[in-house]
Formats: structure tokens, sequence, C-alpha cells
């Protein structure tokens, strides 16, 4: 998640409707290519290609974090 839920700290009613998007973004992402995953596989033995691709996944969601945390990064220098 983009930021870290940690025990102990607020978080502003902006900030939980947020990662809650993200989250729930990441997981209809997912959910989606395992559907098309599992038809592909269908009637196959493969599980190896299954991990491979639930590999791919993750990879591509973390480097969408860090090419967003790069951009706010950027945005947040140009205004100071």
């Amino acid at each position: 998640m983009a930021k870290i839920i940690k025990e102990g700290a607020s978080y502003s009613q902006r900030e939980v409707v947020d990662l809650l998007v993200e989250f729930s973004a990441f997981k209809d992402r997912v959910e989606k290519k395992f559907k098309i995953l599992a038809n592909e596989l269908d009637g196959k033995n493969n599980e190896h290609e299954l991990w491979v691709n639930l590999y791919l996944i993750s990879t591509d969601y973390s480097e969408e974090l860090i090419n967003k945390r790069q951009k706010q990064t950027e945005n947040l220098q140009k205004i100071s």
C-alpha cells in the first residue's frame, strides 16, 4: 500500500479513503487477471505458469507504486 498503517497513528478520512480506493483497484485488477489466467489454464496442469503470472502481476503493481511515489516527490519539489 502507498502508506503503511501504523498502530497508534492517526489518519484523516481522506487518507483512509485513498488507501481503500487504491486497495480496491488493486484487488479488482488481480481478480480480473486471475479470471483470465484461470480460463487460460483451464484443463491444463501447469501450476508453474500460475505462479509466474502472479509474480508478474505483483511486479507490475510494485512498479506502479514506485512511479506514483516518484511523481508525488517531483510534484512536491516543484511546489517548494
